[in-house]
């Protein structure tokens, strides 16, 4: 994809200006044209792969995702093509939307596209094809949705609807219903599961932060800006710091395909006002992601975005993942709502949190330490409070970064008698640089683990118990590819350094530094020292000593810092100094 010069890039780091952002969306939706059908009510996009809902539920997300771009965009000539589309598709192409189907999904990207383009498009049309299409939406208002971000999309619907005037009082209902269920899965300061459990990942923003505070903004309603914006505001703290040096985002949680759609929570708190970041670094922020996947292969020589993250990559999808689905990175560019005169476009651009010093960032209410290095830009998540087995490995992992991706080498992983599994994860504190955890492996042993993190060094231990004598343990580092310096070294407890292929699928290959010990008749310690860089940093042992003080406790002594003593039992970590 060939983007326009401009002199206010300032270096190979920084992002994009407008200008680069609006020839994208230009490109992207020019590249996606000749594969409209006749009526243009559906896009099928080329591949072998159909989603698990079926080829027209995948002409159906082709239209609905691209849509959404080109509102962004404002482009009128490519509305005038969404228009016919939109008067075929409601008059009998569409699938309907049934309970837990996805074109429930689709219609809230319709339904957003045609709110946020009101006079460009929704009130060109003909009266009948306003009302057909109000009655195709309006079925997303009863349709039942997963209980999880899908109870948004009826959100987004009964919004539109409301505004039209189309079934006001089910419209209403489908809004409260909606934003009273996501007040189930707030666990405060600006994050939410997805639904049950402890699933935290990107869909925080592009999804459960971006529907209800979109909805305020577009309703203007003060009391609810005030609610989610505020929340978002919070949020965007720390998401700020899941973007490596180089515009990565972190590998981590499903649905990775939709790539730049993480910038969308950025732009939506300067569109909002609802934001603690400045105008130079949110663009930096959002643009040099952009950059970051165009410039390594996300778009193919048709202009298409593929299915994967750099290129083609089966290891990111899901069932559910079809042909034209990366297109949700279409919420990437709502910062084109924003006027060209925006302080965000015209600011001077600024660092984000991971070039401008090291840091090691606890998040409490997903139990997550970040770690990142100024030197190399790198960002590394340490796991101890996300689970969600249906998508493993995506979130069951130690530790995650914005260069490395899981392997099916098991690499962050603690391996007891053979079982990598990690359920059952019950979060143990975070705080200024460790995070702890304990959870279940499939065989029935407990594992309590903690971290320790400085720099780009990590101190990692855990204590293996309700497993019999002589029990073998395995653990792994970071699955490193090119460029990169993966090490573990073992303390105590473990010996025996192995080397095996990360086998990383569609990435770099690279190796997984594996140690080993035994569980003898009384549980103990076992130990190591970690690291993943880019830079020629001095060995481990002269960056942190580690002295083991019995069977459940242990000194860490950095050498540029402090003195903390660590004690696991009883499926319990504390930490003093």
């Amino acid at each position: 994809m060939q983007l326009p010069a401009d002199d206010r890039v300032l270096s190979p780091r920084t992002g994009y200006t407008r200008a680069h952002w609006e020839t994208a969306a230009g490109s992207l939706l020019a590249a996606v044209e000749p594969y409209a059908t006749e009526d243009r009510a559906l896009y099928h996009l080329p591949g072998n792969r159909t989603s698990w809902s079926g080829s027209l539920s995948d002409g159906l997300e082709g239209y609905a995702r691209t849509l959404l771009l080109a509102a962004f965009r404002r482009d009128e000539t490519a509305l005038e093509r969404y228009a016919d589309g939109l008067a075929a598709g409601v008059a009998g192409v569409w699938p309907s939307i049934e309970d837990r189907s996805q074109p429930l999904v689709e219609a809230a990207s319709i339904a957003l596209a045609l709110r946020l383009t009101r006079p460009l498009l929704w009130d060109r049309l003909d009266e009948p094809v306003r009302q057909r299409a109000a009655a195709w939406l309006a079925d997303a208002l009863t349709a039942e949705p997963w209980p999880c971000n899908w109870e948004l999309f009826p959100v987004t619907v009964g919004g539109f609807l409301q505004e039209i005037g189309y079934e006001a009082e089910a419209s209403r209902k489908a809004v409260d219903r909606g934003l009273e269920r996501i007040e189930e899965w707030y666990v405060g300061d600006g994050w939410y599961t997805d639904g049950d459990g402890r699933k935290f990942d990107y869909y925080n923003g592009w999804a459960m932060h971006l529907y209800p505070v979109l909805h305020a903004w577009l309703a203007d309603d003060p009391r609810l800006l005030d609610l989610y914006g505020g929340r978002l505001e919070r949020h965007l703290a720390d998401y700020a710091r899941l973007f490596g040096g180089d515009g990565a985002p972190m590998h981590q949680g499903r649905s990775l395909t939709y790539r730049f759609a993480t910038t969308a929570p950025l732009w939506l708190g300067a569109l909002t006002g609802r934001t603690p970041l400045s105008p130079g670094e949110t663009r930096r922020l959002a643009s040099g992601a952009l950059r970051y996947f165009l410039d390594r292969g996300a778009v193919d020589d048709r202009g298409l975005l593929t299915l994967g993250w750099h290129g083609p990559n089966e290891a990111v999808l899901q069932g559910y993942s079809g042909p034209a689905s990366p297109y949700w990175a279409s919420k990437g560019f709502l910062g084109l709502l924003l006027p060209p005169d925006h302080e965000v476009w015209t600011a001077t651009e600024e660092p984000g949190p991971a070039e401008r010093a090291d840091a090691v960032t606890p998040i409490r209410p997903a139990n997550w330490l970040l770690q990142s290095t100024r030197s190399d830009g790198l960002v590394r998540l340490h796991n101890h409070g996300s689970e969600d087995v249906r998508y493993d490995p995506y979130y069951t992992r130690l530790a995650y970064s914005t260069a490395t991706e899981p392997s099916s080498s098991y690499d962050n992983s603690v391996i007891v008698g053979g079982d990598a599994s990690r359920t059952g994860i019950v979060p143990l504190g975070v705080g200024e640089g460790w995070v702890a955890s304990r959870h279940r492996t499939g065989s029935g042993g407990e594992v309590t683990s903690v971290v320790l993190a400085r720099g780009a060094v990590e101190v990692r231990a855990f204590r293996v118990t309700e497993v019999s004598e002589g029990t073998t343990i395995r653990a792994t580092g970071w699955a490193a590819g090119s460029g990169l310096r993966s090490e573990i070294l073992p303390v105590a407890g473990l010996a025996e350094v192995k080397t095996a292929s990360s086998g990383v699928d569609g990435g770099q290959a690279g190796a997984i530094g594996e140690l080993t010990g035994t569980v003898g008749a009384e549980p103990g310690l076992f130990v190591a020292l970690a690291r993943l860089t880019a830079e020629a940093d001095t060995p481990l042992t002269e960056a942190v000593a580690v002295e083991v003080d019995g069977p459940d406790t242990f000194v860490v002594r950095w050498t540029d810092g402090p003195v903390q003593e660590v004690r696991l039992a009883s499926g319990q970590v504390t930490i003093a100094g």
